[in-house]
């Protein structure tokens, strides 16, 4: 080992730090490091908004950064190790603005309460030409071994080396488009999860280019193509035993669970929807959600109950899109749910069949500003998350709304060029 990463998850669950020499690792590990806190506030391409509380009007100030996880060995990169890290003021106190340090905060609030949330996730990306950034093959092949054959060399060092790398990967597939693969990673304590989430992303797309590959985990990347999402599945867990789980059937606690998730999910749906191309994933027809929906075994819902032996009962929540901060995303719905519990509430009936022709249910946000006023009316979000880290999801989220809306696209010539 010669090279430590000092890696902290940005505002955006993106990996960003320094590579360090092994010898400089003691020092680092007993005292942390310095970086700028602008990290927990800008945008995926590092802009720093003009309304930053913590940017250019301040000087862009350091944070301490520390360690919060044992060093991982990198096994694509010889001599390298990982460290996943978080960020302290000068008084040692978490950063409010941290990712992670929300999500540490509502998994002390389910402790509190006597419970341990466990997490699965199953995410997408598209493997694409590195040089081209176009779709390498043709036609939809969901589930086909030929066509997974054809990426295994690829596939097959992301599964094994990921394993190796600690994120205990179950399965992997291809998916509803042409270069779109889906791995599912086994459920684990939340923060663990989390962790192996942001590592995830950046380990795929690493392994990726070492083959040639773009991949990415844009939410929608292609008009007529399947979107990208990610489907976080919830248990909670008391003295060893699956909270969840009624002699194989969803328990009260669950129902009251998915209660919370369902109340609160579409004033959280900017957590899970952080771009204006994330909510072009919500469409009918496309196994995205339009309405807060439940139902069993169901994949037209926004909530699917999956029952079966004790420890396999749990929730799944489907709504969320592949370039979701994994910390937010996963506090979020977890916060919701202890909410669910704290105040007994019911889901109501269940979904059975098409949720697509529900008209009863509560729609979900459409695009960005309706999913910044509703989080903007959260009580919830702002007990849970603090002023400051709300502020700072809906700002970036307004700024990246604006810097689309703003610019004028290829489509738009195409349709209205020559027309008048």
């Amino acid at each position: 080992m010669h090279t430590i990463e000092v890696a902290v998850p940005d505002s955006t669950g993106v990996l960003r730090g320094k590579l360090i020499p092994v010898s400089a690792w003691p020092s680092v590990a007993k005292g942390g490091m310095h970086m700028s806190v602008v990290l927990y506030s800008w945008t995926c391409r590092c802009d720093v908004r003009d309304d930053d509380p913590m940017g250019m009007d301040k000087g862009c100030p350091d944070m301490h950064v520390v360690p919060v996880r044992d060093l991982r060995m990198v096994p694509w990169r010889p001599g390298f190790a990982l460290a996943i890290c978080d960020g302290r003021d000068e008084q040692e106190n978490p950063i409010p603005t941290s990712p992670r340090w929300a999500l540490e905060r509502v998994l002390a609030r389910a402790a509190k309460m006597g419970f341990e949330a466990r997490i699965g996730f199953e995410i997408e990306f598209y493997l694409l030409d590195k040089k081209t950034k176009q779709i390498l093959d043709d036609g939809i092949q969901a589930y086909s071994l030929v066509r997974a054959a054809e990426y295994e060399e690829v596939l097959g060092e992301m599964r094994n080396q990921l394993i190796e790398f600690g994120i205990p990967i179950e399965a992997a597939n291809t998916e509803y488009a042409p270069g779109q693969i889906e791995i599912n990673v086994r459920y684990d304590e939340a923060m663990r999860t989390a962790d192996n989430a942001v590592l995830f992303r950046n380990s795929i797309r690493e392994i990726a280019a070492r083959h040639g590959y773009l991949a990415s985990f844009m939410a929608k990347p292609w008009f007529g193509q399947s979107g990208s999402g990610v489907h976080l599945h919830h248990s909670l867990w008391r003295d060893g035993v699956n909270a969840f789980a009624d002699r194989r059937h969803l328990s009260e606690i669950g129902r009251w669970y998915m209660g919370g998730l369902l109340r609160h999910l579409p004033d959280f749906a900017l957590f899970g929807s952080p771009t204006p191309n994330s909510f072009k994933r919500r469409q009918a027809y496309t196994f995205c959600p339009e309405r807060a929906t439940w139902g069993h075994d169901n994949r037209t819902v926004a909530l699917r109950v999956i029952e079966g032996n004790e420890k396999s009962v749990r929730v799944e929540q489907r709504d969320g899109s592949a370039d979701a901060n994994p910390y937010l995303i996963i506090a979020a719905q977890i916060a919701a749910g202890l909410d669910g519990i704290e105040h007994h509430l019911d889901p109501g009936p269940s979904t059975d069949g098409d949720a697509y022709v529900d008209t009863t249910a509560p729609l979900l946000p459409r695009n960005v500003p309706e999913a910044i006023d509703r989080l903007g009316q959260s009580e919830l979000a702002r007990e849970v998350f603090g002023e400051a880290l709300v502020n700072v999801v809906t700002g970036n989220a307004r700024y990246e709304h604006a810097y689309i809306n703003n610019r004028v696209s290829d489509v738009e010539r195409d349709r209205y060029l020559d027309a008048f």
